[in-house]
């Protein structure tokens, strides 16, 4: 049989496979950075546009309109309901694989740089709106026909909400409000040496 004829041998067809396989686990770990931050910013874009929503439907209605951001009942979702009647008018839920969650790593300081988002809190806890107010409900918000944010008592609402992928302090991402205008910025953490800092998106 001609040589030319004879394709080609397992020896040949296998460095062929190791190759391929190796340029694959390659690609995968060249693009997991990228699906990490993407399913992050995902989970920001959703709860950024949730808090805008409410805000904006409650100047708009004139009415009142409250947001509940959950890690229990529901995990990871975002409540939006109409005040005078209860009735829930939309509810979000992060990818699975995101939290409302401050990660070990991010700023701790209100005063001191770097500092938490905006001043608020200590970044020990996901979802820390009511700044300053004892006993108040730490993950509702009450917005109002004139656009600001109170809690469910009528203290204005400051806070922030932090989320992560867990175990990724890279992927930090905050929100924060303040609640005598119903202001929200945003935020996402970076690297400086060793610390990470907040910059506002």
């Amino acid at each position: 049989m001609s040589r030319k004829t004879r394709g080609f041998s397992l020896v040949e067809l296998m460095i062929v496979i190791a190759l391929t396989l190796v340029v694959t686990a390659f690609s995968i770990m060249a693009i997991q950075p990228s699906l990490k931050q993407g399913h992050v910013t995902q989970a920001y874009n959703q709860t950024l546009m949730a808090l805008r929503q409410a805000r904006d439907t409650a100047v708009a209605q004139r009415q009142i309109y409250f947001v509940t951001l959950s890690t229990a009942v529901q995990p990871n979702s975002i409540t939006i309901t109409q005040g005078a009647t209860g009735t829930v008018i939309n509810t979000y839920f992060l990818p699975t694989d995101v939290n409302f969650d401050a990660e070990p790593g991010i700023p701790t300081s209100p005063a001191a740089f770097p500092t938490t988002p905006d001043g608020f809190g200590v970044g020990g806890t996901a979802i820390d709106f009511d700044q300053g107010i004892a006993g108040g409900v730490k993950n509702v918000i009450y917005f109002y026909p004139d656009g600001s944010a109170e809690d469910a008592v009528g203290n204005v609402n400051n806070g922030v909400v932090y989320m992560a992928m867990p175990g990724f302090v890279d992927t930090s991402r905050a929100i924060s409000l303040w609640g005598a205008t119903g202001r929200l910025r945003g935020w996402h953490a970076y690297k400086s040496g060793v610390k990470y800092y907040w910059r506002q998106q």
